[in-house]
């Protein structure tokens, strides 16, 4: 018996879609081509794949092919339509009709709004958006006549603000400790009217924490005040809990709340030795600063650029521009540890024998592990400042001979340890004629070396000769991509969390592929 969510459509077009491909010469052509090609992206592997999601679905009503829905989501990610845009188009775009093969059918929808979002849900708790990444990646393949190979690989990463509201220390108390009241009042079963009553809170239940405490902000002592009464009814709230059924209490989704208050308090207030307590002073280490979306944190993509959300990474292949992996991690997180998401990913296409990165990806374990096994990087080393002296970059360092040579020409050994350096004697630097411009200490020059100087010392062509200046340009690609990509996505994401954007980065980035494959196949 054949499943009945496979997706069982015709190849042929039919004398009407013929029609509607005619008129999308000039644009929309992916329209076309998605219909043309649906068969060979949803292959019959695909198919099962998609359709095994549902094995935990009770029996029902007749269900809606996987693979129809996983079209779908193509279509979303291509026009940036919503769960609720999407549904209408399937009912009125004779385009959208055409490729989900409901073209005979009644103006009416052959997905409803719910059923698409649990799609996305069980296609995220499956990884098959990254499998359908990798499947758009084989079509290209397919069309342009290229297979596995060793392959030249570039990363590049863009900043994402969230769709959480960033908040303050008194926002981020206020919200968390109304979810207490919020969970409380339904699992009591009463109002949350009543709670306040009974807790004795005084700012619990307004509109707005802060128009509740009505102070001038710019006063200190104020300030001070308002944060420790907000904290008053912190205590009430916990008294109150203590004087509940344990039952209660202990239930999974208040002691959820209760943990959020308290990882809020915990990097936002700290004891003031003046009494009370008071807003901490440094900022807390990946700290929250949105209670809506958790995941989100302020981050840098450079000095002047913050960020209030994500950082979306992608490798794309640098001889086909195909997008090969993608990834969404936390704005605060350092950009290189984004290559251990996207390393597996990539692996699976083959060996790489070149990696071309910005400065960002160089601490990562990836591109030593590259770098020792005799791989090629191209980036652009570390710019090293000196506070306008001599810096290592004027210095000759030859790791072979095992010396360093200043630059009046005096050369000094290597002390190779747990850090290795080059001690130029005081009694050369202080009668040095350019030691003003070289160091202030009386004690000589001191040059401390990477435990990857060899890899960065190996980099300089890239900055300091044409074909090497030339050879890093080639990135330019992967910029490319990036900036279709988040031309299509905008600069705020749609979902909440970390996962659900990378399942919009995925969708998106296989549209660029598409766009590709469609071109190889013209």
């Amino acid at each position: 018996m054949s499943d009945p969510r496979y997706w069982d459509c015709p190849v042929e077009l039919t004398k009407k879609e013929k029609f509607i491909c005619s008129k999308l010469k000039t644009t929309g052509k992916l329209f076309v081509f998605l219909r043309e090609t649906r068969h060979l992206i949803f292959n019959d592997e695909l198919n099962h794949q998609l359709c095994a999601m549902y094995a935990d679905h009770p029996k029902g009503k007749p269900p809606v092919p996987a693979a129809q829905l996983a079209m779908a989501t193509l279509l979303q990610a291509y026009e940036q339509k919503s769960d609720a845009g999407a549904t209408l188009e399937a009912m009125f775009d004779v385009r959208w009709r055409m490729v989900l093969n409901c073209l005979g059918d009644d103006d009416t929808a052959p997905f409803s709004q719910g059923t698409l979002c649990d799609f996305r849900h069980r296609l995220i708790k499956h990884n098959l958006d990254v499998t359908l990444l990798e499947r758009t990646v084989q079509i290209a393949k397919e069309f342009g006549g290229f297979g596995h190979q060793q392959l030249r690989v570039a990363l590049d990463s863009a900043p994402l603000q969230g769709a959480g509201r960033v908040e303050d220390t008194f926002n981020l108390v206020g919200h968390a400790l109304a979810l207490v009241l919020d969970c409380a009042a339904r699992l009591r079963m009463v109002s949350e009217e009543q709670i306040i009553a009974e807790a004795g809170t005084r700012l619990l239940g307004q509109s707005s924490i802060k128009a509740a405490l009505d102070i001038d902000w710019s006063v200190p002592e104020e300030k001070h005040n308002a944060i420790n009464t907000l904290l008053d009814d912190v205590a009430a709230m916990r008294q109150w809990l203590e004087r509940q059924p344990p039952g209660m209490v202990e239930h999974q989704e208040l002691q959820a709340c209760l943990s959020l208050l308290e990882k809020v308090l915990a990097q936002n207030i700290e004891p003031d030795p003046d009494g009370g307590a008071r807003i901490k002073q440094a900022v807390a280490k990946d700290r929250q600063i949105s209670v809506t979306d958790g995941s989100m944190r302020h981050g840098r993509k450079s000095r002047s650029r913050t960020i209030n959300g994500f950082k979306q990474h992608i490798a794309i292949d640098m001889d086909s521009k195909l997008v090969l992996a993608t990834c969404v991690r936390p704005a605060n997180e350092a950009e290189h540890e984004a290559s251990t998401w996207l390393k597996p990913k990539v692996l699976n296409y083959g060996p790489v024998i070149e990696l071309s990165i910005d400065r960002g990806y160089l601490a990562s374990a990836w591109t030593k592990e590259l770098h020792e096994q005799g791989q090629k990087i191209i980036a652009k080393p570390w710019n090293p400042g000196n506070n306008g002296k001599f810096n290592k970059k004027a210095f000759d360092i030859d790791l072979v001979a095992g010396q360093v040579t200043c630059p009046t020409g005096h050369s000094v050994a290597i002390r190779v340890g747990q850090v290795s350096r080059a001690h130029f004697p005081a009694s050369h630097c202080n009668r040095c004629p350019k030691q003003a411009q070289c160091t202030s200490s009386g004690q000589g020059r001191i040059l401390t070396l990477h435990p990857q100087e060899a890899m960065l010392q190996g980099l300089k062509p890239y900055v300091e000769t044409a074909k090497g200046r030339a050879d890093a340009r080639e990135r330019v690609k992967v910029e490319h991509a990036l900036a279709s990509i988040c031309n299509r996505k905008g600069p705020r994401t749609r979902y909440l969390g970390l996962r659900l954007n990378e399942y919009d980065l995925n969708r998106t980035a296989m549209i660029t592929n598409l766009h590709i494959a469609l071109r190889l196949a013209a």
